[in-house]
């Protein structure tokens, strides 16, 4: 089993059109391939969204690594039981050819027993965040 893993050159950042799907598809592919860890390139997005993830116990830890233009975002999976993946999978609900957006009324809990997260004027929250605070947003993904 490999203990860490670099997802192709980082600093090829041609395939990457959507990052939230990016970063989702490379913690599932890790946690799938049984890592421990993964690295994606650095932005204060994925800084935010990752952390959101650790906050809600999908990934043990995230680290902020290197120095300005070759900056990473270390993320240490998290495995509870007998090896069982934290998060088994993921949706993309908004997309960038057909953006989705919902006002706090239509936001609902994950039918799957996962989170929402959502992009607000406030930042990226999970849906039970959006509810509380009253602010509508993007919807981005949903997560189990």
């Amino acid at each position: 089993m490999l203990n860490f893993v670099t997802v192709r050159d980082l600093t090829d950042k041609s395939g990457m059109n959507y990052p939230v799907s990016d970063t989702l598809t490379r913690i599932k592919n890790a946690y799938q391939a049984r890592h421990t860890r993964v690295v994606i390139p650095f932005s204060r997005f994925r800084l935010n969204f990752v952390t959101i993830l650790k906050n809600k116990s999908y990934v043990a830890d995230v680290e902020e690594k290197g120095r300005a233009t070759k900056k990473y975002i270390h993320i240490t999976l998290l495995y509870p039981e007998d090896k069982v993946p934290a998060m088994t999978d993921f949706k993309t609900i908004s997309k960038p050819s057909q953006r989705i957006y919902a006002p706090v009324k239509d936001v609902t809990r994950s039918r799957r027993g996962g989170i929402v997260i959502i992009s607000t004027s406030r930042g990226l929250m999970t849906g039970e965040e959006v509810r509380k605070m009253k602010v509508g947003g993007e919807v981005l993904c949903e997560i189990w």
